[in-house]
């Protein structure tokens, strides 16, 4: 393809690129730098038939014309970064100081917003990321064996939980795991406890948390490696089967291998998607024992007083967070291209 060729062809999606996607993270990070003006405060003097009394108020007009002079606000820096609702450089120093050791350090980080929410996340994405894979890989490798006459109506039911919105899902896995639904009123019975709720318990609510996470991602696992199966080597399967391999010895050795580019897809999509968990936290009101990093973005944006300094300090964070966990994946599908 000739070079002027080329440049015409990539230039719509490179400019869609810059404007949707690199525009916006410039201004997130600029915007990470400074903080809002604080309001003027000036005191007056109130004058009446039994003397005069001095108070404080709000100087409009000054606060006005200071926020039109620094639209941006103040210039803080790096200060957002560092203070108690995020990194809490000063605060991690003295823990570990005051510290007896990891495990003691570690609970303690925990009561920090910033790790809290961090610590959520990366359990979030550790543990339901290779979940998904692993089921969506089941799902397809059970499906491709169902007769063609039933593959129809199964692909569709597989799909359901990645066709319904994901706030309506975890609303509807949420009433069933309340004490009068189905899934409360069944952990009840097996444990014995009629007292016993998910809403109540930290680690019960982070295991439906990722339950639910699990559940609605399964499915685009499955259609992607349900695909990757119609494209495996049949010459090959029937060679490994004359060869007495097992159903098992076939999967590691010929479809494993064949699908091995897919698994790093999915892997990076799931992954980025994990990472930014958000629906499932509001739709299992678990704000109490589980809060994620896009939580404490939308926490900071909420309410009359939006705090954009501390949500675009957390949002640059959770890009670098993204890009550290898929760097080995990137890295490793770099050298696999290269050769």
């Amino acid at each position: 393809m000739k070079h002027s060729s080329f440049f015409w062809f990539v230039l719509p999606s490179a400019l869609l690129m810059l404007l949707f996607i690199a525009l916006p993270i410039v201004s997130v990070v600029t915007q990470s730098l400074y903080t809002a003006h604080e309001q003027v405060i000036v005191e007056v003097e109130n004058c009446g038939p039994f003397g005069c009394t001095k108070s404080t108020a709000i100087d409009q007009e000054a606060t006005e014309t200071l926020r039109a002079a620094e639209p941006l606000g103040k210039f803080a820096g790096l200060d957002v970064y560092t203070d108690r609702n995020h990194l809490a450089i000063s605060e991690v120093g003295t823990l570990w100081v005051e510290s007896d050791g990891l495990p003691d350090f570690g609970s303690a980080l925990m009561n920090l917003p910033f790790y809290k929410a961090m610590g959520f996340t990366l359990s979030y994405t550790a543990i339901v990321t290779p979940l998904t894979i692993i089921l969506g890989f089941m799902i397809a490798l059970a499906i491709n064996s169902v007769a063609k006459v039933f593959r129809g109506p199964t692909i569709f039911f597989s799909l359901l939980p990645f066709i319904i919105t994901p706030l309506v899902g975890s609303l509807v896995l949420f009433w069933m795991v309340d004490a009068r639904g189905i899934l409360g009123t069944g952990l009840q019975w097996l444990s014995g406890d009629p007292t016993l709720s998910v809403k109540a318990s930290t680690g019960l609510m982070w295991a439906m948390l990722m339950t639910y996470g699990v559940w609605h991602s399964a499915p685009f696992a499955f259609v992607v490696f349900y695909a990757g199966l119609q494209t495996v080597n049949q010459d090959t399967i029937e060679a490994a089967l004359i060869d007495g391999a097992s159903r098992w010895e076939r999967i590691r050795y010929v479809v494993i291998p064949h699908l091995t580019p897919l698994v790093t897809f999915v892997a990076l999509i799931q992954l980025m998607d994990n990472f930014r968990v958000f629906e499932p936290i509001i739709s299992f009101s678990a704000e109490a024992h589980a809060t994620s990093l896009s939580y404490a973005i939308f926490n900071d944006l909420g309410g009359e007083t939006r705090l954009l300094s501390s949500a675009a300090a957390t949002s640059v964070l959770t890009i670098v967070g993204v890009a550290i966990l898929l760097s080995p994946i990137l890295v490793r599908t770099y050298r696999d291209f290269g050769k």
